[in-house]
């Protein structure tokens, strides 16, 4: 009965070998998180980070993250890790988040920066490859995931409707972005939107541009191409098709080519036809390698830029990572083991607060039906006086 729980394993071992964990976060080690994060000083009104598990939690300890404190500020703070590229591989970015006090207005998104982020300096200006808005929440409009990105210069956001999660309880967002331009966003584990970066992102006309400008370069180089072919081989036009040349069972036939002799001082050969000289270059079929939209050359930061009304917001389970199942497998090992214990404490305790506020209205209304004997009392006596 051992064998299948030892191959088991053995699979998990080897799941978590092949998976590239770029940076993982659950503040397990209390106040060391100050450590590794850096809180920005760009302006001095940024409010402050602290680690808490909140007023209601699942594991005391499992459950602390870093929390918003003060009301009606922005708030900004990052981590960094070993730089990386992630061409050619699947890009998963997830993490939990909390809006304890029930957010009115703010954000709970996230952003991944480039290595050369100045973090003592981070602010709303600073350059992102990607924001992945976990909850963003304004009034009634506005309830919505967004996920950004970052490429040639601009900032491309998805254009399909994606609703976030408005209530208090903790919740797992999952961002992945795929080298095939596919992409899913999860919540909770479940993919509530996916498709093709390319489409999601509003992208086809930039793509129509960006392929007519490729095969107007395409056509430049071609003639620059040309030029340097002419100053290599060229068709030798005195030669002639051998006479037992059988065009069905040989092909067609092509004069051979010759090496063209070197020459100084800038002088051309003359007489020599230019559509003679060699010249083949491959179009820019899939010029989508060089138009990657999932693609980011020098990830190195992860970071929280953000503003809220009211403050409360936990973030917790941050995990940048190559491989789908990993993340998967992490989150249900943290938020998928602490979302239950955590409703049903909040449940206890919307209990007790019930309980409580009965119990003071009851007490109110005792003390008011005394007072009212006592103000009859008086008003008694005060009519014998007169």
């Amino acid at each position: 009965m051992a064998a299948p729980w030892v191959l088991f394993c053995a699979v998990c071992v080897l799941r978590v070998v092949l998976a590239t964990v770029y940076f993982q976060e659950e503040f397990l080690d209390g106040e060391r998180w100050r450590n590794r994060w850096v809180q920005s000083t760009n302006d001095s009104q940024f409010g402050h980070f602290r680690l808490s598990s909140g007023k209601f939690y699942g594991h005391k300890e499992k459950d602390k993250g870093l929390q918003t404190t003060q009301n009606g500020r922005f708030y900004a703070i990052s981590a960094r890790f070993k730089p990386f590229s992630n061409k050619g591989k699947t890009l998963v970015i997830q993490y939990t988040v909390k809006h304890e006090q029930k957010m009115d207005c703010g954000g709970g998104y996230i952003k991944i920066f480039p290595s050369d982020v100045d973090q003592k300096n981070l602010s709303g200006k600073s350059q992102y490859y990607v924001m992945f808005v976990g909850p963003d929440i304004c009034g009634f409009d506005i309830k919505k995931v967004h996920v950004i990105l970052h490429f040639k210069n601009q900032y491309h956001s998805n254009k399909k409707p994606i609703r976030c999660k408005v209530d208090g309880f903790t919740h797992l967002y999952t961002l992945i972005l795929r080298p095939d331009l596919t992409y899913e966003v999860k919540i909770d584990g479940q993919v509530i939107e996916s498709g093709s970066i390319e489409y999601d992102w509003n992208l086809t006309s930039l793509k129509k541009m960006e392929k007519s400008s490729a095969e107007s370069k395409d056509w430049e180089q071609e003639e620059e191409d040309k030029l340097q072919d002419w100053e290599k081989h060229f068709l030798d036009a005195s030669a002639s098709k051998p006479s037992d040349w059988n065009s069905e069972l040989d092909g067609d036939w092509q004069a051979p080519m010759l090496q063209k002799p070197p020459y100084q001082d800038g002088l051309k050969p003359e007489g020599i036809d230019k559509d003679v000289w060699l010249h083949q270059k491959m179009k820019n079929t899939n010029y989508l390698t060089e138009y990657d939209l999932s693609e980011f050359e020098n990830i190195g930061a992860i970071g929280l830029e953000l503003w809220q009304v009211r403050s409360g917001t936990i973030f917790d389970n941050f995990l940048i990572t190559d491989d789908e199942e990993y993340a998967e497998n992490f989150g249900k090992a943290t938020w998928g083991e602490t979302k239950d214990p955590e409703r049903e404490m909040d449940a206890i305790q919307a209990k007790e607060e019930v309980k409580k506020a009965r119990e003071e209205d009851e007490e109110d209304l005792l003390m008011g039906r005394f007072d009212g004997r006592e103000n009859n009392f008086r008003r008694f006596h005060k009519r014998d006086e007169l």
